[in-house]
């Protein structure tokens, strides 16, 4: 029997050992899983740190480098700098999130661009779990902040305290009366195809704006007083890159675009419509006039007259670029307001009964209702992909398989559907991009 009873408390010895050691290596195992669920979060806290700087500081990279006085400008970066600045907040955040930033890799995969806007972070590091346990865990994000001849959003506004109390449609962030927009944006198509990249600096600026900036440079030969500044009209651009100075030179002028001065090479008005602080500016969006301008301009020559005015009307509602709505309308249904799919997809803008009810879409065979919702809907898919290719397929193929890839996915109506709508605008490079939004792309 003693015998007996040694084996026994042997075993049961050897079982709570056993135990022991499957509890030391699930508490192993958990917290490898909470360090690397921990080091992903933070190289998604790096990566999204220095995005964010690069988002704040672009403006300044853009700005011109010298004053017309021929001193450097203090309010431009150049790409270096500019590129330290958002390494610096990177490795700040790092260390605000007990990684050792010497364990940190950032790099910028658009670096070789005149305006970089991604940032990647590789993180390998050993954190301290609850326990003083450390854990060795790796982890990779990659963060951007696209931007193009972009709608802020909510895609218009109201001027105010200004020259101009009319409609802005927004660029880069930046207001603009609605006709110069168009002709901007027209403009900023040919110079992407001609290999040149624009971008709005600065637009509407109200006069308290104006006497900011002049308080802070107070010369008149390049900063005007308030009350002065043709800025406060809505129709005068500063446009970068500086790299971009000679193409405007030789092509704003097909645009209705002059330089205003012979000194600031930056600097584009627009003269193709009514004269800078006028009552004709105002009438331009108030009207409707603005809205036939840009239909004339914004718009491709294949939507039919009854569905101009929609168009632009729900496109300016939600930020959306109106040729991209065109081009889908074209692919979905011919600008059928009819039109039904064997899949159950209704109208001319093809909804999912679903889909219809969850935009508050009664009726989808109402056209004018239907392009109002695919507005709607389009600027939820932007907003959630950053790009047009990507809003695109999942307004085709849903967004769970664009989500999980992060691309178009390997669908041939998708894939085919987002290659003829991009063929029938001319590209993405010919429509404007909802931007700089800030979010993780892997």
């Amino acid at each position: 029997m003693k015998s007996e009873d040694g084996q026994a408390l042997v075993l049961a010895l050897g079982g709570a050992l056993a135990l022991i050691a499957g509890a030391l290596a699930l508490v192993a195992i958990a917290g490898a899983v909470t360090g690397k669920g921990r080091a992903q979060r933070a190289a998604d806290l790096v990566a999204i740190s220095a995005v964010r700087s690069m988002r704040d500081d672009l403006s300044r990279l853009l700005a011109p480098p010298g004053l017309v006085d021929g001193r450097p400008n203090p309010g431009h970066i150049d790409k270096p700098t500019y590129l330290a600045r958002a390494r610096t907040a990177a490795l700040a955040a790092a260390r605000a999130n007990d990684v050792d930033p010497d364990r940190v890799q950032v790099r910028f995969p658009d670096r070789e661009s005149f305006a970089p806007v991604r940032a990647k972070a590789t993180i390998v590091a050993g954190l301290r779990e609850s326990g003083g346990h450390r854990v060795e865990a790796s982890a990779e994000a990659e963060a951007a902040a696209p931007f193009g001849t972009a709608t802020s959003a909510g895609g218009t506004g109201i001027a105010s305290g200004g020259g101009y109390g009319g409609t802005l449609a927004f660029r880069d962030g930046e207001g603009i009366r609605p006709d110069a927009a168009a002709a901007y944006d027209q403009m900023a198509a040919a110079a992407r195809a001609d290999g040149v990249v624009l971008m709005v600096v600065s637009g509407f600026r109200s006069d308290a704006e104006q006497a900011e900036l002049f308080a802070a440079h107070p010369d008149p030969t390049w900063v005007a007083p308030p009350g002065q500044s043709l800025h406060r009209c809505a129709t005068e651009l500063d446009l970068g890159p500086s790299s971009a100075y000679g193409w405007l030179v030789a092509n704003a002028g097909r645009f209705g675009f002059v330089q205003r001065y012979s000194w600031e090479a930056w600097h584009f008005g627009f003269e193709a419509g009514p004269a800078p602080c006028s009552a004709a500016g105002e009438d331009v969006a108030a009207s409707g006039g603005g809205a036939a301008l840009l239909g004339s301009t914004s718009l491709p020559a294949f939507v039919p007259p009854q569905y101009r005015e929609p168009l632009l009307r729900s496109a300016a509602r939600w930020g959306v670029p109106a040729a991209l709505m065109a081009g889908q309308l074209m692919a979905e249904s011919g600008f059928d307001p009819n039109a039904g799919s064997p899949a159950g997809a209704q109208g001319i803008a093809q909804f999912m009964p679903s889909t219809a009810a969850a935009y508050g879409l009664a009726d989808p065979y109402d056209p004018v209702a239907a392009i109002d919702a695919q507005g709607h809907l389009m600027s939820d898919l932007l907003r959630q992909f950053g790009s047009p290719e990507l809003a695109l397929a999942a307004y085709n193929a849903g967004p769970a398989p664009v989500e999980a890839c992060h691309c178009i996915p390997p669908y041939p109506e998708t894939q085919a559907y987002v290659t003829r709508i991009l063929a029938l605008i001319g590209g993405a490079g010919a429509i404007a991009m909802p931007s700089f939004e800030v979010r993780l792309v892997a």
